[in-house]
């Protein structure tokens, strides 16, 4: 069992700084938990108080039932994936991925066969009498995993191990992991900035800004229901589009209004606010989230000016003027626009977000 549970942790520095505060969080054994967030978001402090690295200053860290914050790192059984790889140079790839277990002093038969067999399943058997500095970037980090994996721990902490590789061996490396994962069925808790690494990896993600716990959930319904407007921004390329405005009344229906253009909310947001007419809000829309097709000439509707075309290959961005507003939306790469445009797209209203002005709470979810 590789149970991990925060009751009300903290980590606060004598200066005052909190890089950490009141994290309440239940890892279930086995699962791959990801930890997102901007630089100085507190993931990292997290993760390693997992590996005994920060100490827990408020609060109890368990492995299971066994309480862990005055536990020394060695004693703690998990293995530590690092963004720059940590490997020796002067040993090779087979020295590199042994030295733990030559540390703990395991027998040499059973460290060949445990080397052998993570550098088949993550095929580098080819490299082991190499160095590191004869192998790429994406080989190195195969080298990182395969030393951890031998190891059998009762838990995988992975600290940005794929920030420093190119875009296209970040997306096979993510698979990698991934099988990773469902064959030593560990626990894995990987801290990331990158939301479609979260998105790709995670059983659940906890969106982390400012030392504090915004979100926890699965992908999809962070995606789908964010809590606030940082969570809503921080996952999704491009980014959710935001529009301020405020509720206004209109016989039955229920209206977002900005200058001169009212949108009129689907019934599911409109029961939750109809009570604030004049509450100042603002209105998210996903880019992928209208229609460039569709004839509609209801009030559920953007028009604006397009300021630029961005082919992206697969699709192409649009940048809109609305309202004063500057937004981004993704349409089919077949879809002819060009720059200085009027259009006109119909809104998914089933997938809209509303949220406080002030405070930048959902008012939805």
């Amino acid at each position: 069992m590789s149970r991990i549970k925060f009751e009300g942790v903290g980590k606060h520095y004598p200066n005052g700084y909190v890089a950490l505060d009141n994290l309440n969080l239940d890892i279930a054994d086995k699962e791959f938990l990801v930890l997102l967030g901007p630089s100085g978001c507190g993931k990292s402090t997290t993760l390693n108080m997992i590996a005994g690295l920060e100490d827990v200053t408020e609060g109890k860290l368990f492995f299971d039932n066994d309480l862990m914050n005055t536990v020394p790192a060695h004693k703690r059984d998990v293995a530590m994936v690092f963004q720059s790889y940590a490997l020796y140079p002067h040993k090779t790839v087979y020295e590199n991925i042994a030295f733990g277990l030559r540390m703990r002093k395991h027998p040499a038969a059973e460290i060949d066969q445990r080397v052998r067999d993570a550098a088949r399943r993550l095929e580098i058997e080819g490299m082991l009498e190499r160095r590191p500095d004869q192998l790429s970037g994406g080989q190195r980090q195969r080298v990182a995993l395969g030393r951890a994996m031998v190891r059998q721990p009762l838990a995988f902490l992975m600290d940005e191990p794929l920030s420093n590789l190119d875009a296209v061996l970040r997306i096979s490396m993510r698979a990698e992991i991934k099988r990773m994962h469902q064959a030593m069925q560990t626990t894995f808790v990987y801290v990331t900035h990158d939301h479609a690494e979260a998105l790709t990896l995670a059983d659940r993600i906890v969106v982390m800004n400012g030392g504090v716990a915004q979100q926890i959930g699965a992908p999809d319904a962070i995606y789908e229901r964010p809590s606030n407007m940082f969570v809503a921004s921080f996952l999704g390329n491009p980014s959710i589009n935001f529009l301020e405005g405020s509720i206004t009344l209109d016989g039955d229906s229920v209206l977002f209004k900005r200058g001169q253009l009212e949108i009129r909310l689907p019934p599911h947001i409109a029961q939750k606010v109809a009570g604030n007419a004049g509450r100042a809000v603002v209105l998210g829309i996903r880019p992928e989230d209208i229609d460039a097709h569709a004839e509609s000439r209801r009030r559920e509707t953007l028009q604006g000016r397009i300021l630029s075309v961005l082919p992206v290959g697969s699709d192409q961005f649009l940048n809109v003027e609305v309202e004063g507003v500057k937004l981004f939306f993704r349409v089919d790469k077949e879809d002819q626009h060009k720059d200085g445009e009027n259009v006109s797209f119909a809104i998914n209203l089933n997938r809209l977000h509303l949220f406080d002005k002030q405070s930048g709470q959902s008012l939805v979810w």
